[in-house]
């Protein structure tokens, strides 16, 4: 179980080819690596579930290949225009995980160096289209841990600075608190090759301005989002988990921001949140052990404008409605901003 899906294994992948296994989407949220926070989002499963798979389904169009197989209603794989109401379940291709091994403090990434094909490359891919406030990139500048020059930056950025061209970022995928690596590293532990690492770079340039102009449609700046990748059986490069969401992609509405990104604005004003802070300062890998106590409920009104946010983006970037009843992104939003 996952902290926001549930994944069930139809047929586990060899080395040679691919398996079979459905995400179970649910209501579960999280922020700031904390796991399950004590609420459920309404509708959140089906509304992520239902706009993935129409990213998946414009990308499969666009020539780009993925691991989506198509939403499961009665039994039956069917593609978004075929459902007859909101779906929670995607059934996808599935390749190998393979974990560094961990020991000394270290994690070691040479069992990589011998994979031929279907795993999952062990990185997760940013691209930012601004410098939003709240951004880890304003806190890593500030910590020292990058320069501006390592992102293609002339000058430190300032928070809600929209940059001239995408920026990307890299950070780890499967060990227990991911850590943003240069580019050199991710290329080493992965061990990819130049021609491999070009590839990663145009096709999440490409997922990029896809979802860009889409939400542009709605009026939603695309801020900043990740993807992640696999290499199928033939060493292709292959699109995997989920993309294009509210939880995987940061966006705004007139410099409001929107997704779970207003959970966390929520929780940065807390006491629980300034725990956590402190706690990973003082320990990267047990510092949730450190914190005294979880995270307080939301107030039960913010909870169901979230709940109205992701409804109302899945409604609007499809273009069908699958939630009646939900406001406006702009009617929530301003209702928003009495929280954050």
């Amino acid at each position: 179980m996952g902290s926001v899906k549930d994944l069930e294994i139809i047929k586990a992948p060899d080395e040679l080819s691919t398996g079979m296994g459905r995400f179970h989407f649910s209501d579960r949220y999280s922020v700031f690596d904390w796991g399950e926070m004590p609420d459920h989002i309404p509708d959140k499963g089906a509304s992520i579930a239902i706009l993935s798979a129409y990213f998946f389904e414009k990308l499969q169009q666009m020539g780009i290949k993925t691991h989506f197989r198509g939403l499961v209603e009665d039994g039956a794989l069917k593609g978004i225009k075929d459902l007859k109401a909101p779906s929670t379940v995607m059934e996808i291709d599935l390749v190998r995980v393979v974990k560094p091994h961990f020991e000394d403090g270290k994690y070691d990434y040479s069992v990589y160096k011998n994979l031929k094909g279907n795993f999952l490359i062990p990185l997760e891919i940013i691209y930012r289209n601004s410098i939003p406030e709240g951004s880890s990139v304003l806190k890593r500048i500030q910590r020292g841990e990058i320069k501006p020059e390592d992102l293609g930056l002339k000058a430190p950025p300032t928070p809600g600075q929209r940059l001239e061209k995408p920026i990307y970022d890299v950070s780890t995928k499967l060990e227990i608190t991911d850590r943003y690596i240069t580019w050199s590293e991710a290329r080493e532990i992965a061990h990819l090759s130049e021609e491999e690492l070009k590839g990663i770079l145009e096709l999440t340039d490409r997922v990029n301005q896809l979802i860009t102009e889409e939400f542009a449609r709605i009026g939603l700046i695309n801020e900043d989002g990740k993807i992640e990748l696999g290499f199928d059986p033939q060493r292709q490069l292959m699109l995997v988990d989920v993309l294009g969401t509210l939880d995987e992609c940061r966006f705004t509405y007139q410099g409001i921001q929107v997704s779970k990104e207003i959970a966390r604005l929520y929780y940065r004003k807390t006491p629980w949140y300034r725990e956590v802070e402190e706690a990973k300062k003082k320990d990267r890998m047990r510092w949730k052990e450190l914190v005294s106590h979880g995270p307080e409920p939301l107030p039960p009104r913010l909870k169901e404008l979230i709940s109205m946010a992701y409804r109302a983006c899945t409604n609007e970037i499809t273009g069908r409605e699958w939630f009646p009843g939900t406001y406006s992104i702009g009617e929530i939003l301003d209702e928003v901003k009495e929280y954050i």
